[in-house]
């Protein structure tokens, strides 16, 4: 039997949302909580202060979050903006939210 993991597509930004960081993960929230807690000096996240969680999306299957991450990194800023603004368009931090569900 093979075990399908999911996973998620995110976006982080920072506190005036000038930067904008695409992931990927099979677990969210840990994931998020990393980057809010710096666990990787040096990382690019640390760097920009990307700490605040504003747009993420579930997939069945890692495989497919992994091709939406690389469709989305591939886009423009403006692409990325509108897809927060869909989703939350008051762009806050939907860290909390997500660890209460």
């Amino acid at each position: 039997m093979v075990f399908q993991r999911g996973g998620c597509v995110y976006i982080m930004t920072n506190k005036l949302h000038t930067v904008l960081y695409v992931g990927v993960t099979s677990d969210i929230i840990s994931r998020t909580w990393e980057h809010k807690n710096n666990v990787n000096p040096g990382s690019f996240t640390v760097r920009y202060k990307c700490n605040k969680l504003v747009y993420y999306f579930s997939y069945t299957h890692i495989e497919a979050a992994i091709a939406a991450e690389k469709l989305i990194k591939a886009n423009s800023r403006e692409y990325k903006k509108q897809l927060v603004h869909s989703m939350n368009p008051e762009w806050r931090d939907l860290y909390d939210e997500l660890i209460k569900e």
